[in-house]
């Protein structure tokens, strides 16, 4: 592994919850960020980061990333449709190898826009995992759970689960338990696997409160919300994250916040298949911890953070006729501080000694960038990705001067269009 001394950038990063920015040279050692410089009978190369900013890379923290083939293949459909009779099919349908490439596509968009780790959801047998490994992405994954029983009808994708883990699990892949929703999903598997989690150390991810439709079956089949129905059986704990949280009811955030668990909002998704904007004024002021994930290009329909961001922002001003509301501070703190938090993974998310050196380097001469008069409100209100330069994950470039070092674009291309053609 090669160490580098990176110099002239300006380098953005937390002290405590306050972002700073400041020109600061750096020195990264095995894959680690220090600030010490290097002694004679070390070696390194130097990277000139002149008008760049250096950042801690963006954290998507809600991804479905083999559904890159279904980019604007069912659009404008209502939500029950669009799931069932649209998305689902296809998955029936699609070979598991093919998820390979699907998963590959998302990562090259991911890694050309300034994300370089990724919460994931998937449901095709090592493929998510593998790609990832060979993209040289950081990458939590999580293989979707259903059924009445854990140990029963559910237990193929649960030994799937734990097969990823044992092969894959490495400094930048860990797993995490992945329950599908509460309308795919038994109380008595819901169960087990948070007694799972508890017994593995693993964290565990649920979508939930994504729509009116589940909150009111919810209502009718248990009495109570999809929120208070997880609080009560003891799914929810701090290592628990929730992704959507639009249709928050009754105390509903309040529990959320009792029980330590972290929130993904994911605007763009919720908004387009018409299931609302989550309450995230209410969930900021209550304390609780919200994350940034993009969703799945089927519903998105990018993987691109940057836009999510800029969404983000803007919706929730409109939404609440303030433009105080949800300011830029706090969705890029939410990109990356809050994300590794919910991650439990102190490492990332933040460039300080010893960290991993998980960084992106921000051309602040891109026009949509010049001139930086507030370089944290840019990366919030006027970035678009294209302005990502270079990605470094765990002290590698996966990406150099706009180049791929990782993965082949071309092939990757090739191999998608016979899917779609073959699949879709």
């Amino acid at each position: 592994m090669k160490n580098y001394k990176i110099i002239n950038g300006v380098i953005l990063s937390f002290r405590g919850d306050a972002l700073v920015t400041e020109k600061k040279t750096l020195y990264i050692r095995e894959g680690k960020i220090s600030f010490s410089p290097f002694t004679d009978s070390e070696q390194y190369e130097t990277v000139d980061a002149g008008h760049m900013l250096v950042m801690p890379g963006l954290i998507n923290m809600h991804t479905h990333a083999y559904m890159t083939m279904m980019r604007n293949y069912a659009d404008d459909v209502p939500f029950q449709d669009w799931l069932f009779n649209r998305v689902m099919p296809v998955e029936d349908n699609l070979p598991v190898e093919a998820a390979y490439w699907t998963s590959m596509l998302g990562f090259l968009e991911m890694i050309t826009t300034g994300t370089t780790c990724f919460v994931d959801m998937h449901m095709y047998h090592r493929q998510s995992a593998l790609a990832a490994k060979e993209a040289g992405i950081r990458a939590y994954i999580g293989r979707g759970l259903v059924g009445e029983d854990l140990f029963g009808d559910g237990y193929s994708r649960y030994k799937q689960a734990l097969e990823e883990m044992e092969e894959f699990r490495s400094d930048t892949m860990d797993f995490i338990l992945s329950p599908h929703a509460i309308y795919t999903c038994s109380e008595k598997l819901l169960g087990q696997t948070a007694e799972a989690a508890r017994e593995k150390g693993m964290l565990k991810q649920i979508h939930l409160s994504e729509s009116v439709t589940e909150v009111e079956d919810c209502l009718k089949n248990h009495g109570k919300t999809p929120v208070a129905y997880l609080y009560d059986m003891g799914f929810l704990d701090e290592k628990t994250i929730l992704a959507h949280c639009v249709q928050m009811r009754e105390n509903d955030m309040e529990l959320i916040r009792d029980s330590g668990a972290s929130v993904v909002t994911n605007v763009a998704s919720n908004a387009k298949l018409g299931n609302g904007i989550a309450p995230l004024c209410q969930m900021k002021d209550l304390g609780i911890n919200v994350c940034i994930g993009t969703d799945g290009a089927a519903s998105n329909n990018t993987l691109n953070m940057f836009r999510e961001m800029g969404l983000l922002s803007l919706m929730h001003k409109a939404h609440a006729r303030d433009c105080l509301a949800i300011p830029s501070d706090y969705i890029v703190k939410a990109a990356i501080l809050h994300a590794s938090r919910a991650l439990k993974n102190p490492a990332i998310g933040n460039i300080e000694e010893g960290s991993a050196a998980d960084l992106v380097f921000v051309d602040l001469n891109a026009p949509s960038l010049f001139p930086n008069n507030n370089i944290v409100s840019s990366l919030c209100y006027s970035a678009n990705g294209s302005e990502v330069d270079s990605v470094m994950i765990n002290g590698t470039f996966v990406m150099r001067k706009h180049e791929l070092l990782t993965i082949d674009r071309e092939r990757v291309y090739y191999e998608i269009e016979k899917i779609v053609k073959n699949h879709l």
